[in-house]
C-alpha cells in the first residue's frame, strides 16, 4: 500500500524545538507513524512529558540550547546512544524578532541568525555523518514564506534573510548529498498559531492584516505543518530532494 510509505517503523528523528507549537506536533505525528523521537529543546513541558509517558521506549527529551557550541555533537551522540541510529533530522527551533532596519541592533542581528540558520547549519552537518555511515537519511529544515516576501506590516530584516539562507543550505546540500541516499528538503509555513505568532494574532490589526492576505483567509495549524514535515521525511517524498514546500494557505500566491 502506498500509504505505508507513509510509516517511520524502525526509524529515529531528531527535532529541535520539539516542545511546543510545530516541533511539539512533528514529534506527535512521527510517533503515530512508528519513529523513535529524540526531541530537544531549552526547556521541557507537560505536553513533552506526556508524549514520552505514553511512549517511553521511543520517545526521549534533552535540554539542549541549539545556539551552544557543543550542542550538536551532544545531541546526535545522545540520539544515536539512546536509539542507535539516526534517519530523520528535523531543523525546526527558530526566534523571530521585527522592528526598523536601521535601528536593529548587532544583538539581536546575532541572536536571529544564530538560533535560526548558524545552529540549523551545524546541527545538519553532524547529523549527515551518521546518515552518511549508514547510506541513508532525510533532513527537513524548517523555513518559512519569509525567505519569500517582504511580511506586512512588521518590518522583519533579519528574519526574513535568516529563513532565506536556510531556504537556500537546503537546496545546496541537497544537491551534495543526493547521490549518497540523503535527501534535503525544507518546509516554508505561512501564519500558524503558535508561540511565535500569539502576540501578532491578538493585535487586532495585524491580525486582520494577516488573514486577509491569507487567501485560505485563516491560520495554518501546527499539526497542518507536521503532516507536510512527515510526506518530506518519509519515502512518501522518495524522489523528493532540494524542494521547500510552502503551507501558506495562499499567502504566496499574490
Amino acid at each position: 500500500m502506498a500509504l505505508l510509505d507513509f510509516r517511520l517503523d524502525g526509524k529515529t528523528a531528531l527535532i529541535t524545538g520539539g516542545n511546543r507549537g510545530i516541533g511539539l506536533a512533528i514529534a506527535t505525528v512521527f510517533v503515530e507513524a512508528g519513529a523513535n523521537c529524540m526531541l530537544c529543546s531549552r526547556s521541557n513541558t507537560p505536553e513533552v512529558q506526556a508524549l514520552i509517558a505514553a511512549h517511553p521506549d521511543r520517545v526521549a527529551w534533552m535540554a539542549a540550547d541549539v545556539t551552544a557550541h557543543n550542542t550538536p555533537a551532544t545531541i546526535v551522540g545522545a540520539t544515536l546512544d539512546r536509539f542507535g541510529r539516526l534517519d530523520v533530522l528535523v531543523n525546526n527551533a527558530g526566534v523571530a524578532d521585527n522592528g526598523n532596519f536601521h535601528e536593529f541592533t548587532d544583538e539581536r542581528l546575532a541572536n536571529i541568525m544564530d538560533t535560526n540558520f548558524t545552529a540549523p547549519f551545524r546541527i545538519a552537518r553532524e547529523a549527515i555523518k551518521p546518515m552518511l555511515a549508514q547510506g541513508s537519511g532525510s533532513v527537513v529544515n524548517i523555513g518559512s514564506i519569509s525567505g519569500y516576501v517582504s511580511n506586512k506590516p512588521q518590518l522583519q530584516v533579519a528574519y526574513n534573510a535568516s529563513k532565506a539562507a536556510v531556504h537556500q543550505m537546503t537546496t545546496t546540500m541537497a544537491f551534495e548529498y543526493a547521490a549518497k541516499g540523503i535527501r534535503v528538503n525544507a518546509l516554508a509555513p505561512g501564519y500558524v498559531v503558535s508561540e511565535m505568532t500569539k502576540d501578532g494574532i491578538a493585535k487586532a490589526g495585524w491580525n486582520k492584516i494577516w488573514t486577509d492576505n491569507t487567501p485560505m483567509g485563516r491560520f495554518g495549524q501546527p499539526e497542518e505543518m507536521a503532516n507536510c514535515v512527515l510526506f518530506l521525511a518519509s519515502d512518501a517524498s522518495s524522489y523528493v530532494t532540494g524542494a521547500t514546500l510552502i503551507a501558506d494557505g495562499g499567502y504566496t500566491t499574490h
